[in-house]
């Protein structure tokens, strides 16, 4: 019994924490429109832009706030799943798809995080920002291709600025919903497969406790 109810807990919190990605990815999208408003993504601009959102628009912190915390949980939840996920024993190959979407949807929030680094065009943003086109510069064969893709010619500009927040918003926050979506509906599915089998179970063990009290009396 103590077994049925620990596997009861992990299935229904691996079902909310899925509601939880979706619902984040959603606040993300609406607020990531919402600025978009007033955004620009120029070099020197940017920041601007965003300085101007958070003091000069009504609730513009509010939302601009929302937006970076939704980000930020969206990495923390996920990782919280994928333990929930293995210790409810979901590895198996009927959770494949649950499995599979919550990496991907990982992965996706921290290229989310990576890809706004330098949208608000600050001094930290854009210093670390050179350091890591360091590091992918540095890879074998392909290193410098990647970073005149992403800035968009080498030097970090208004168009490296562009490409980012083009791949930020339209490419990677897409894939992040679609994600979000095939990953709830795979637990979903799954945990109404697993229901039948708890029934039966549950009322076999029922059905044989008169008999073992028979023998016993």
């Amino acid at each position: 019994m103590k077994s049925l109810s620990y596997e009861f807990v992990l299935k229904r919190t691996a079902t909310i924490l899925s509601v939880a990605l979706l619902t984040l990815c959603a606040i993300a999208a609406v607020t990531g429109i919402l600025l978009s408003f007033y955004y620009e993504p120029v070099a020197g601009g940017a920041n601007q832009a965003l300085q101007w959102i958070d003091t000069e628009i009504p609730n513009g912190q509010i939302i601009h706030g929302l937006h970076d915390y939704a980000g930020t949980l969206l990495i923390g939840v996920a990782l919280i799943q994928m333990v929930v996920m293995f210790l409810g024993r979901q590895f198996r190959r009927s959770w494949l798809t649950g499995w599979i979407s919550n990496i991907l949807l990982i992965l996706n929030a921290i290229a989310l995080a990576w890809t706004a680094m330098i949208l608000d065009w600050s001094q930290v943003g854009y210093w670390r920002f050179r350091i890591e086109l360091s590091t992918i510069e540095a890879i074998p064969f392909i290193g410098s291709t990647l970073r005149d893709v992403i800035t968009g010619g080498g030097a970090v500009n208004t168009t490296t600025v562009e490409h980012l927040y083009t791949i930020h918003s339209y490419i990677i926050s897409g894939s992040a919903i679609m994600l979000a979506i095939v990953h709830l509906l795979g637990v979903l599915w799954q945990e109404k497969q697993q229901t039948p089998i708890a029934s039966v179970t549950s009322a076999q063990s029922k059905t044989n406790a008169p008999r073992e009290f028979i023998k016993n009396s």
